[in-house]
C-alpha cells in the first residue's frame, strides 16, 4: 500500500464521534447537528425535474469535459457572476464536486522530479487540502488565521527562501470555518507572489453564494484578477453547486481560470476516469441558469443568522461572518472539545470542535478554544439550538 495513507489523520467527523461515543444525552432532548455543512434546504423542484427528464443520458458515455450546453452555462453564470469572459472549450472544466476536484487538482500539479514540495494552505483549513498536498508527495505549510490577524492568510510569515520550493496555494474566499473574504489588496499580494515564484492558486469558492447583502457579493479571485488588469494566468478557481442549489447529492461543480492548467487537469481527468454523469450534467445546466432559487437560499441564511447571532451575543464570541454558512465561535474556558462534548450530553445540540480543523503551527493551533456552528438546519431549529447553547453556558457559569 502506499506509505503516505499512513500520513493522513483522521477526518474531523471521525473524532467528532470518538468524542462523543458513549456519551448519553439528556433524555427528552430532539438531536440538533450543527456540526457539519451540509445544506438542509428543500432542492428546488426544477433542478429534480431536468435530472429525471435526462436519464436518458444514461445509455451513452459521458466525456470528460462535460457537455458544451454545460460549459456554456457555467461561463454565461460566471460572466452574470464576475463580470469575467471565459472560453467554455478551454477555461472551464465540468466536475463531480468541489471536494474532487480539490484532491485531484494537487495530483495533476505537483512536480515529483523536484526535491522538496510543498503546499500552502489556511489554518483552520479544509481538511482535503492536507490530504491532497501528502498523497501528492507535497510537504502542507500551514498559515493560521486567527482573530490578532482578522483571519487573513498573512503570507508575509512564509520565509523568503520557503517560495522556491511552493508549487501550490490553497486559498478558501468565503473562508472555511471562518467566513473571511479575500479583499483586493489580498489577491494583489498573491498574484505577484505566485508571478515572482511560479505557483499555482487553486481558490475554493464553494461558499461563494452563501452571503448577506444582495448588493454585494463577495469578491472572487476571478473578478480580481480582472481588476487588477492581468489575465487567469496561474489562477483555477473551484465551485460547486452543493451550497448554492441545496444540491450536495448531485455531485457537480466545475473549475475555471488559466486555460493551459485547465489543459493539463482535463488530460489528467481523462486517465482518472471522472466525466460527470449526463443526468447530472443537465441538471447541473438548469441550476447555473437559474438565479431566483439562489436568491431565496440566502434569504432563509440571513433570516437564520439574523435570528442566532443576537441570541448568543455575550454568550460566545464570535464575529458576524462575512458571508457562507458558519458561525466560529470561541468557547468560555476556551476548551473546545470538552465544550463539544459537555453540549451534546447535557443539550443534544452537536458543534466541531475548532481544533479538529487545524493543525499546530508555530506553537499555537489556531482552531482550539473555537468552535463551528453551522446553521444549516430550519430556523425553528437554529433557533432552538442556539437557545440550548444559551442554557448550556448558563449552566456551566
Amino acid at each position: 500500500m502506499n506509505p503516505r495513507l499512513q500520513q493522513l489523520q483522521p477526518y474531523p467527523f471521525q473524532k467528532l464521534r470518538e468524542l462523543l461515543a458513549g456519551v448519553t444525552p439528556e433524555a427528552g432532548l430532539s438531536a440538533i447537528n450543527l456540526s457539519i455543512g451540509e445544506p438542509k434546504h428543500p432542492t428546488p423542484a426544477f433542478i429534480k425535474q431536468a435530472l429525471t427528464e435526462a436519464l436518458g443520458g444514461l445509455a451513452h458515455y459521458p466525456v470528460t469535459q462535460g457537455s458544451d450546453t454545460l460549459r456554456e452555462a457555467i461561463a454565461g453564470w460566471a460572466q452574470r457572476r464576475y463580470g469575467v469572459e471565459l472560453d467554455p472549450a478551454s477555461q472551464v472544466l465540468p466536475v463531480n464536486g468541489s471536494r474532487e476536484a480539490l484532491f485531484a487538482f494537487a495530483q495533476a500539479v505537483i512536480d515529483q522530479t523536484r526535491h522538496v514540495k510543498r503546499i500552502l494552505s489556511p489554518n483552520p483549513f479544509y481538511q482535503i487540502y492536507e490530504g491532497a498536498a501528502i498523497l501528492a508527495g507535497a510537504k502542507p505549510y500551514f498559515l493560521n488565521t486567527l482573530p490578532e490577524n482578522g483571519f487573513r492568510m498573512d503570507f508575509s510569515l512564509v520565509p523568503e527562501d520557503m517560495w522556491e520550493t511552493v508549487q501550490m496555494v490553497y486559498v478558501c474566499s468565503p473562508g472555511n470555518p471562518t467566513g473571511k473574504v479575500m479583499t483586493l489588496d489580498d489577491w494583489s499580494e498573491l498574484f505577484v507572489l505566485a508571478d515572482e515564484y511560479d505557483f499555482v492558486i487553486a481558490a475554493d469558492e464553494c461558499y461563494s453564494e452563501i452571503y448577506f447583502d444582495e448588493g454585494a457579493p463577495p469578491l472572487g479571485a476571478l473578478t480580481a484578477a480582472k481588476e487588477l488588469g492581468r489575465d487567469f494566468s496561474r489562477l483555477v478557481v473551484f465551485n460547486s453547486l452543493s451550497k448554492r442549489s441545496n444540491v450536495p447529492g448531485l455531485r457537480s461543480g466545475f473549475v475555471a481560470g488559466d486555460a493551459e492548467v485547465i489543459r493539463q487537469f482535463l488530460l489528467y481527468r481523462t486517465y482518472h476516469g471522472s466525466a460527470m454523469n449526463p443526468a447530472v450534467q443537465a441538471a447541473s445546466s438548469a441550476a447555473w441558469a437559474d438565479e431566483a432559487h439562489v436568491v431565496d437560499n440566502r434569504r432563509q441564511y440571513r433570516e437564520k443568522f439574523d435570528a442566532v447571532m443576537p441570541m448568543l451575543k455575550g454568550v460566545l464570541e464570535f464575529e458576524a461572518p462575512d458571508a457562507a454558512f458558519y458561525l466560529w465561535a470561541r468557547v468560555p474556558g476556551g476548551d473546545d472539545t470538552g465544550f463539544a462534548r459537555e453540549l451534546y450530553r447535557q443539550q443534544h445540540v452537536t458543534v466541531l470542535p475548532g481544533a479538529y480543523l487545524a493543525r499546530e503551527a508555530r506553537g499555537v493551533n489556531p482552531g482550539r478554544g473555537f468552535v463551528r456552528i453551522a446553521l444549516v438546519d430550519t430556523l425553528a431549529q437554529c433557533q432552538e439550538a442556539a437557545q440550548r447553547i444559551v442554557d448550556f453556558v448558563s449552566s456551566q457559569s
